[in-house]
C-alpha cells in the first residue's frame, strides 16, 4: 500500500505516529502560553477533542506542554478544536460554583468557508473547491487581514489553511484577546458587506458615499475580478448565467443591458457594455446596483460571524489533520499568498509516509543513541513536507515574542519616568 495516498480509513493507524513524533508540540505551546507572561493562561485554556465515531469531548485542558502531548498521544484526536481562556481550569467547569466559570479571552478569530459562496460560483459546490474558485479565499485573506492590520492596528495574524474548503485568521495581539463580545460584533460588522441569506438576491447595498475600507476593499476585488469572474468562472457565458446578474442592475437599463449581451460573445465584452449602460444611467441607485455592487457580490469576503463574535465558540486548531482529506490544517505564508496551493498541502499520509522512509534509512545506517526526544522531533518534522509551515509557525511566534519584549520595555521605561 502506498501510504502517501490519504485513505480516511487509515487515519487511526497514521495519528499515533504525527502525535509522537510529528506534531509541533513544542510551538503549539509556546503560541498559546504567549510567553508565560500570564501564569494561569495556558491552564485554563479549553481544548476539545473529536475522537473516532464522531465522539465529542469538551472542556479539556492541561497544566503544561508535557501534559497536552501525553493526552494527545492516548487518545489521538481525529480533530483538535480550541476555546476560549477561562476563569477556571475548563476540565474543572462541574466542580466551580454554578454561574462563576466565565470565558475571559480569547484570539479574536475569523472563519470563511467556500460553501458560503456557492451561488457564485460555478466550478464547484458544496465542500467540493478548485483552484479556479480557490481564488474566492486569497480575495478574503487580502481584504480582511489589510483591514486588520491598517483600520484595527492589529499586527499579529496568523492565517491558518482549514485542511479542505476555508481559511482560519486568528488575531493574537493582546489587545484582540481582551476584546468584549460587543467589540468583537463591531469588529465583524465593519467587515462584513455581503448581507442576506439565500432568498436574498441584492446581497450588497451601498451608500452614496463610499466608505474608505469598501474602497480598499474594491481595489483588492479589481486586481482578480476578470481573471476569475470573468473568465474562470465565466459569470456571463450564457442566458441563465447573466439572468443572476441583470437581476442586480436598475430597472431602468435592464432591457439594454439584456439587447447589449446578446451581440457580445464573452462574459469580458458583456461584463464592458454592462459597466458602459450603468455609468450612463442617470439614477443608478434606485433599485439596482451599481458595477462595484455587483463585483462586491461575487467576490467580497463571506464571513461565518456568530464564530468572530463569541467569545467561548471553538475554532478547529492549527496542525489539526482533517479527516475527510487528510489534510493537515497548516499556516498561510502571506508574502506568496498568490501561490497558495490547497491541494499542495501534505496530507497526514504523504508526511507519515516521508518519516517512514527516514526511519528504515536510520536503522540501516544505525543512528547514534542517546539523542533527545526534543531534537529527534524537531529532527523528524524538518525531514518532511511539514517543514516549510512549520517554519511560517515559528516565525509568526518570533514576531509575537519581539512584540511582547517591545511591550515589556516600554513598560518598565514607562515606571522609570515616575
Amino acid at each position: 500500500m502506498d501510504l502517501s495516498q490519504y485513505d480516511a480509513a487509515s487515519l487511526p493507524d497514521l495519528l499515533p505516529l504525527y502525535y509522537r513524533r510529528l506534531f509541533p508540540f513544542y510551538q503549539y505551546f509556546r503560541w498559546l502560553n504567549y510567553g508565560g507572561v500570564v501564569k494561569t493562561y495556558f491552564q485554563n485554556r479549553e481544548f476539545s477533542f473529536t475522537l473516532k465515531d464522531d465522539i465529542y469531548v469538551r472542556y479539556q485542558s492541561f497544566s503544561n506542554q508535557n501534559e497536552l502531548e501525553k493526552e494527545m498521544q492516548k487518545m489521538n484526536p481525529y480533530k483538535i478544536d480550541i476555546g476560549a481562556v477561562y476563569s477556571h481550569k475548563p476540565s474543572q467547569h462541574n466542580s466551580v460554583k454554578s454561574g462563576t466559570f466565565q470565558a475571559q479571552e480569547k484570539e479574536l478569530v475569523f472563519d470563511i468557508d467556500m460553501t458560503d459562496y456557492d451561488d457564485v460560483r460555478r466550478c464547484c459546490s458544496s465542500a467540493d473547491i478548485c483552484t479556479k474558485c480557490w481564488t474566492l479565499m486569497t480575495i478574503a485573506v487580502r481584504i480582511l487581514d489589510r483591514a486588520l492590520a491598517d483600520d484595527f492596528g492589529f499586527r499579529h495574524r496568523l492565517w491558518v489553511y482549514s485542511g479542505r474548503r476555508g481559511v482560519h485568521c486568528w488575531v493574537c495581539d493582546e489587545s484582540a484577546r481582551k476584546l468584549s463580545q460587543a467589540e468583537r460584533s463591531a469588529v465583524a460588522e465593519y467587515l462584513s458587506v455581503v448581507k442576506g441569506g439565500k432568498d436574498t438576491i441584492k446581497k450588497v447595498q451601498l451608500s452614496e458615499t463610499i466608505h474608505p475600507f469598501i474602497r480598499k476593499s474594491l481595489s483588492v476585488v479589481e486586481k482578480y475580478f476578470e481573471k476569475y469572474a470573468l473568465v474562470d468562472q465565466d459569470i456571463l457565458e450564457n442566458k441563465q448565467c447573466w439572468d443572476k446578474v441583470v437581476a442586480l442592475v436598475p430597472d431602468a437599463v435592464r432591457e439594454t443591458v439584456l439587447q447589449e449581451f446578446q451581440k457580445a460573445r464573452s462574459s469580458v465584452e458583456r461584463w464592458q457594455k454592462l459597466k458602459k449602460c450603468l455609468s450612463n444611467a442617470a439614477d443608478i441607485k434606485k433599485g439596482g446596483l451599481g458595477a462595484s455592487e455587483i463585483m462586491l457580490q461575487y467576490c467580497y469576503p463571506r464571513l461565518d460571524i456568530n464564530v468572530s463574535k463569541g467569545l467561548n465558540h471553538l475554532l478547529k486548531s492549527p496542525f489539526s489533520v482533517h479527516p475527510k482529506t487528510g489534510r493537515i490544517s497548516v499556516p498561510i505564508d502571506l508574502r506568496s499568498l498568490d501561490k497558495f496551493d490547497p491541494f499542495a498541502v501534505p496530507t497526514i499520509s504523504l508526511i507519515c509516509s516521508e518519516l517512514d522512509t527516514v526511519i528504515k534509512k536510520e536503522d540501516e545506517d544505525q543512528s547514534p543513541d542517546g539523542e533527545s526526544e526534543m531534537k529527534r522531533r524537531t529532527r523528524d518534522y524538518k525531514r518532511t513536507s511539514l517543514a516549510p509551515y512549520i517554519k511560517v509557525f515559528e516565525q509568526f511566534l518570533d514576531q509575537l515574542d519581539q512584540s511582547r519584549k517591545g511591550e515589556l520595555l516600554s513598560r518598565s521605561d514607562i515606571k522609570k519616568e515616575f
